[in-house]
């Protein structure tokens, strides 16, 4: 399977829709450790990722310049947390797949590693803090292990998601080390964290129009 820019952007779209549907949900969570508005940032800056892509060539444009534009307008977008680590994530992933015009099955995971190892680097985050990490690199590892096996990036987003759903779950359990939320301390205790939820939202449209 080979995707280009015009597959990306499909991509991207499919997660301004699905962010904007969960919107609500995202807020809750944020509302219940920290100031309940991830959703909402989260929604803005994709949302603003669908716009800055509408305006593309598609036919003339090669997928590092897709997300770097994706990377300019999150951030634009987003001054809040949020957006430093998605913008980072999306120029991170620029980088990894430089001069490609389509991407094979083993561009598009390092690509998705990019990502993820991007939110790790500008967050500072490690597993076990309660953070989108605890989301994040779990599907990232799953993904590379799949795309190792010899899987297809359909299987390979398939372990990812699992991978993300179980990392988010896992968050109930941690206390918040990063961020606002880490002021609550053991009341932290018992939620999940709105970025890790978020980003299993993400890694779901991802899987689902890649498919």
């Amino acid at each position: 399977m080979t995707i280009d820019a015009a597959d990306l952007k499909r991509m991207f779209d499919a997660i301004a829709g699905a962010i904007e549907a969960d919107k609500g949900r995202l807020c809750q969570l944020d509302g219940v450790i920290g100031d309940a508005d991830h959703g909402i940032a989260m929604a803005l800056g994709f949302g603003a990722v669908h716009d800055a892509l509408a305006s593309l060539d598609l036919a003339t444009t090669e997928p590092t310049a897709l997300l770097n534009t994706a990377a300019k307008s999150f951030l634009n977008a987003v001054g809040a947390s949020s957006g430093p680590l998605y913008a980072t994530a999306f120029m991170r992933a620029a980088s990894a797949v430089k001069g490609k015009a389509t991407l094979a099955d083993a561009d598009f995971n390092a690509l998705f590693q990019a990502l993820a190892q991007g939110i790790k680097d500008r967050g500072k985050a490690e597993l076990g803090e309660k953070t989108m990490i605890d989301a994040w690199q779990p599907a990232a590892e799953a993904a590379a292990a799949a795309n190792a096996a010899g899987k297809t990036l359909s299987e390979s987003l398939e372990a990812a998601l699992a991978a993300a759903e179980r990392g988010a779950e896992a968050t109930k359990d941690m206390i918040a080390q990063k961020g606002r939320s880490s002021r609550l301390g053991e009341r932290s205790l018992g939620h999940i964290d709105p970025g890790a939820a978020s980003a299993v939202t993400v890694i779901a449209a991802m899987k689902k129009s890649l498919a």
